[in-house]
C-alpha cells in the first residue's frame, strides 16, 4: 500500500502565504516525480507545480514567480511554498506521485493524496 497524505491548507487573506506538505509513504521502491495539482469548484483538475525524475521544476503560467516547489528525496516528502497567493488560487491542491512498489518494481504508477483546502479571501 502506499499513501500520499497532504498537509497545510487553510485559509488566508490575499497576498498572503501558505506552505503545503506531502509524505509519501508505504511499499516505495522508487519514486519518479511528484506534484502538485488543484481543482477549483467547477473546473478541471490542473497542474500548479511538479518535479521531474531529474528534479527539475515545471510551474504553471499563473504561479510562476510566487509558488516554489520543493522535494526532500531521503524522507520522501514535497512541498509548495504559496506566496503572493490571490483569490484565484482557492482550490483543492492534491498531491500526485509517480512512483513503483516492491511488489512491482518496474511498473510505475500515479498515485494521489485526498486533497487539501486552500482558501484565498479577497
Amino acid at each position: 500500500q502506499v499513501q500520499l497524505v497532504e498537509s497545510g491548507g487553510g485559509l488566508v487573506q490575499a497576498g498572503g502565504s501558505l506552505r503545503l506538505s506531502c509524505a509519501a509513504s508505504g511499499s516505495i521502491f522508487r519514486l519518479q516525480s511528484m506534484g502538485w495539482y488543484r481543482q477549483a469548484p467547477g473546473k478541471q483538475r490542473e497542474l500548479v507545480a511538479a518535479l521531474t525524475s531529474g528534479g527539475n521544476p515545471n510551474y504553471s503560467d499563473s504561479v510562476k514567480g510566487r509558488f516554489t516547489i520543493s522535494r526532500d528525496n531521503a524522507e520522501n516528502t514535497l512541498s509548495l511554498q504559496m506566496n503572493s497567493l490571490k483569490p484565484d488560487d482557492t482550490a483543492v491542491y492534491y498531491c500526485n506521485a509517480v512512483l513503483s512498489t516492491q511488489y512491482s518494481p518496474n511498473l510505475f504508477r500515479a498515485y494521489w493524496g485526498q486533497g487539501t483546502q486552500v482558501t484565498v479571501s479577497s
